[in-house]
């Protein structure tokens, strides 16, 4: 499970109006059949029509300046295992959703009106996608670009000759290019991935697009990093204020355990993946130390996501393999950066 929290920004200023955003969501929709549609949805209604989302986002905005985010967007990205796990993806995303949406307001540090913040207090449509397309910066298009930078090169130099800038001869580059096609390291249905390609398998995912106001239009609630969960000094107590994001990405994990019966290995954990990046021994002890069945199923996992392991698991030398798992570690930053930890 990765889940991002983003406040929607456009150039300097952050996005006036959520109507570009909520277009691009609707762009799956494109071709389909009316039984095949996506449709919006908040807590408790289903079927709501662009227009409305896009209405009472932008009239949800009082006193917020332009340097501040008017909405936020929260993609929860479920992992193939736990698609797998589902019996109905687009209702059982839907369902999840509601839950989620109540772990999202107990991580706020505050009350409106003497009570902690509710669901009923915040306003928010989600929508459910299936479908997605590799980034620039998956490891798949990273790891191919080289043979990209090649295969551009060698196009150059075919358009050259095709306008008489040079000589050469075109099949000969033709068959170069093919075979570095072939050569490139990550492929999807015999040809090499690319930026934009659309991944293949069982992408399912959930957009939310969530007001910085709450249904009143009077009161801020920001999830974002500069309103982390702190304590401040308010008529002269210490109170905690701001939105708490790992109290929010492990109940995310529970609430979707609890919610599809889910057993979770320690790899799949937010605090885990935190490890990683924070403290990697004690990542790494703790991976040690797990049930066989549980190790056996980590490896298998890790190696899934691109995270490489040693050739052997030395389990009496620690210390050894904490510097090779380290060293690892340095390789794999941007395997890691998917996750969404580092806010």
């Amino acid at each position: 499970m990765y889940i991002t929290i983003t406040p929607q920004k456009l150039g300097a200023n952050y996005s006036q109006s959520s109507g570009d955003f909520v277009r691009y969501l609707e762009k799956e929709n494109e071709g389909r059949s009316d039984n095949e549609l996506e449709h919006f949805f908040n807590q408790y209604e289903d079927h709501i029509k662009t227009e409305r989302v896009v209405s009472e986002i932008d009239s949800n905005t009082s006193k917020l300046k332009k340097i501040e985010p008017k909405f936020y967007s929260i993609t929860v990205n479920p992992s193939k295992r736990e698609l797998e796990h589902l019996e109905s993806t687009s209702q059982d995303l839907k369902r999840y959703t509601r839950e989620l949406m109540k772990d999202y307001v107990k991580a706020f540090k505050r009350e409106i009106n003497g009570k902690p913040v509710s669901v009923d207090d915040i306003k928010y449509f989600a929508k459910i996608e299936h479908s997605r397309s590799f980034k620039g910066t998956d490891r798949e298009v990273i790891e191919n670009q080289p043979i990209a930078s090649r295969i551009m090169v060698l196009q150059n130099e075919k358009n050259a000759i095709k306008h008489g800038y040079k000589q050469g001869d075109i099949e000969q580059i033709n068959k170069r290019i093919a075979k570095l096609e072939q050569d490139a390291p990550h492929q999807q249905n015999g040809k090499r991935i690319v930026q934009g390609m659309q991944k293949g398998g069982e992408q399912s995912h959930i957009h939310i697009i969530v007001s910085r106001k709450d249904q009143s239009n009077s009161v801020s609630l920001s999830p974002g990093s500069k309103y982390r969960s702190s304590e401040v000094e308010m008529n002269g107590k210490k109170v905690q204020r701001g939105f708490d994001r790992d109290k929010f990405f492990s109940a995310a994990e529970k609430t979707f355990d609890k919610t599809f019966s889910y057993e979770r290995n320690y790899v799949e954990l937010y605090t885990s993946r935190r490890d990683f990046v924070k403290d990697p021994k004690r990542y790494y002890s703790n991976l040690m130390v797990l049930p066989n069945p549980q190790r056996v199923a980590a490896f298998k996992m890790m190696r899934e996501t691109g995270l490489p392991l040693p050739p052997h698991i030395p389990t009496n030398q620690i210390q050894l393999a904490y510097k090779v798992f380290n060293a690892l570690k340095r390789g794999v930053g941007l395997a890691v950066k998917s996750s969404s930890i580092s806010y």
